[in-house]
């Protein structure tokens, strides 16, 4: 029997992967929903290509193009944010592919977990909002949750059938585009020069987040939930060549690491066929290739914003919702040219100094907190 997706974000990168794998493997996959945000023209092309049952289509100005261009197909064609949390937990619904960007991923996150759907998550945003929940109702129903991060399949992939925990995971980051920049000139980085990653193919947001290790730090957060780690057991190294994704070290001193292309359709494929692998017909890695691989710490002078989200993780509470939620505002204002480079951090140090914090917050505190970091990072931006 075809294993059915539901896929989040179906015209993103992660998206675009996810239906390449379902492509050459049409007996293993069959794409049940498709959603995305505003890029309706997309959707409508994977929609007639797929034949899903139902498409989602966030942004509610383009439901009445989508809806008339699929009017000759059997397909149910909804609209807004709720919808996405909503098709998930169908009974049509095996996986949940969730491929969004940002805040917007966590509540369906949730709700394919509360579903009971197996849950291939790459919008680590999920567990960098609303870690602790997520993976307590997780456990509690028995669902698995499949790590679509490269860093965080190859740490997934290191502990598959090891019998011990882990002393420590080593997450490792490529350094971005200004790994050599010194830190004085950064305030004058263009736009163009911070989406100029030197590895990795992505998306807008995640490029710019590479670029200031916030992505890092999510992935830090990311994974103290995943793997039940404390912050102290999960360190990050700048590997420039990201061919190690990377590694776990056990209490013996033994070191396992996940090395591959820079690649994602390895992981997407890792998520949806584990514990199988199979043939992907991508680049493989040679070593004459790759003949010196390379490691060094993280400079915080040029990177203060790892730092930061380590502090966020270790306050806990409702701190890393409040960083994710001014760092999404922050990009969003660089990459419209509001604001400096530099100025991505002083936007989120301030929105964290004044926002207010709940040490144990609930799902509906999180949303609370979304919308008052979100609006103080705007507050911080216009002044």
């Amino acid at each position: 029997m075809k294993q059915r997706l539901a896929l989040l974000g179906s015209t993103g990168s992660i998206g675009k992967q996810t239906l390449d794998i379902v492509r050459r493997r049409p007996d293993e996959f069959e794409i049940t929903t498709l959603t995305a945000g505003s890029r309706w023209e997309s959707l409508v092309e994977q929609a007639l290509e797929f034949k899903p049952d139902s498409v989602v289509i966030a942004n509610e100005q383009h439901y009445n193009a989508v809806k008339e261009a699929l009017s000759k197909e059997p397909i149910k064609v909804y609209a807004g944010s709720d919808a996405l949390s909503q098709v998930v937990t169908g009974g049509e619904v095996d996986t949940v592919v969730n491929a969004l960007v940002g805040y917007a991923g966590m509540l369906p996150s949730l709700a394919a977990v509360r579903a009971s759907k197996r849950l291939a998550l790459a919008n680590k945003e999920s567990l960098v909002v609303a870690g602790e929940h997520i993976m307590r109702e997780a456990a509690e129903r028995g669902v698995p949750i499949l790590p679509i991060d490269s860093e965080h399949s190859a740490i997934f992939q290191c502990l598959a059938g090891e019998a011990s925990a882990p002393r420590r995971v080593i997450v490792t980051a490529s350094g971005g585009p200004f790994l050599r920049t010194p830190a004085e000139e950064l305030e004058r980085v263009t736009v163009a020069q911070a989406l100029a990653h030197p590895n990795w193919s992505m998306g807008a947001k995640i490029t710019i987040d590479s670029s200031t290790l916030v992505n890092k730090g999510f992935e830090v957060i990311e994974a103290r939930w995943l793997f039940g780690l404390k912050p102290e057991q999960i360190d990050v190294l700048v590997h420039p060549q990201s061919i190690v994704h990377s590694m776990v070290e056990f209490e013996d001193g033994a070191i396992k690491a996940q090395l591959g292309t820079p690649d994602m359709h390895l992981p997407i494929q890792y998520a949806l066929r584990f514990p199988e692998r199979g043939e992907l017909g991508e680049e493989r890695l040679d070593f004459m290739k790759n003949p010196t691989l390379t490691f060094e710490p993280v400079d915080n002078e040029r990177f203060p914003l790892l730092q930061t989200a380590y502090d966020c993780l270790r306050k806990g509470g409702n701190s890393c919702c409040v960083m994710n939620g001014a760092n999404e505002v922050a990009v969003a204002a660089f990459l419209s040219g509001e604001i400096k480079y530099t100025d991505i951090a002083r936007v989120i140090l301030g929105t964290l100094e004044r926002a207010q914090f709940v040490a144990t917050p609930t799902i509906e505190d999180y949303a609370a907190s979304n919308l008052e970091s979100r609006r103080i990072a705007r507050e911080i931006i216009q002044h």
